[in-house]
């Protein structure tokens, strides 16, 4: 009686236990999914304020942006720095590598498992993900809310929200989650995430100080990425 009584209060505490963590889970999901609603909405007026406020034609061609005086003293303090701009531009591919790599491992699963349900949940949410990503970068260069403040090749381009920044904020730290996932050494995955944070680090400063973007895409730029690698992660659970 005494060792079927102890087995029956195990099974409650055990069953208790996992409840409370299904219940902190639940909490944690609805508290990331609301802080990615509220990054969206910073972003949307974020993008009308810069439409709106302080518009002025300081770029070239007389090209206009928001937030002028504030993105015109930035773009003095940093100046432009073309070497910085090809860097980070080639740079640019090693997130594009990253998404190859693991389009490909999804890709590999579906043909192994025959079909596509069979993929890992997080590599097919990670497959809209990047479409996302793809979406809103079209989007930007097609209603384009202002233009850098340099010509590139003699020519303008849009600028608003900074792609490369977008890329590196968005395909890196998805990343991180899933490399966490599928790397059993914890000392390793340590250090390949240390690494990539210190690649991210160092493009988007370097993107801001090569002068290459208004002060404001860069803004624009992490504000967007934090929502959409935010709902990535209340999705892919």
């Amino acid at each position: 009686m005494i060792s079927g009584f102890s087995l029956f209060c195990i099974q409650v505490k055990t069953e208790f236990k996992q409840r409370k963590a299904d219940l902190e889970m639940e909490k944690q999901d609805k508290k990331t999914f609301y802080i990615a609603i509220g990054l969206l909405a910073a972003f949307l007026l974020w993008t009308a304020a810069i439409s709106l406020i302080d518009v002025q034609a300081i770029g070239p061609q007389g090209s206009s942006v928001g937030f002028a005086a504030l993105n015109a003293f930035v773009h003095r303090l940093t100046g432009v720095h073309m070497l910085l701009y090809t860097i980070t531009d080639w740079l640019g591919l090693v997130p594009i590598c990253f998404g190859l790599a693991f389009a490909a491992l999804g890709l590999i699963q579906w043909i192994r498992r025959k079909q596509i349900l069979k993929v890992d949940h997080s590599l097919r949410v990670l497959g809209g993900f990047y479409l996302a990503v793809m979406a809103a970068y079209v989007f930007f260069e097609l209603c384009v809310v202002n233009y850098r403040p340099i010509l590139i090749e003699g020519f303008l381009e849009a600028s608003y929200p900074s792609s490369t920044t977008m890329l590196v904020l968005t395909v890196m730290p998805t990343a991180i989650l899933q490399l966490n996932t599928r790397i059993k050494n914890p000392a390793l995955r340590r250090g390949i995430a240390f690494v990539i944070l210190i690649f991210i680090a160092f493009m988007l400063l370097g993107r801001l100080i090569s002068g290459v973007h208004w002060f404001t895409d860069i803004v624009g730029g992490i504000l967007l990425s934090a929502n959409l690698v935010l709902m990535y992660a209340f999705f892919a659970k």
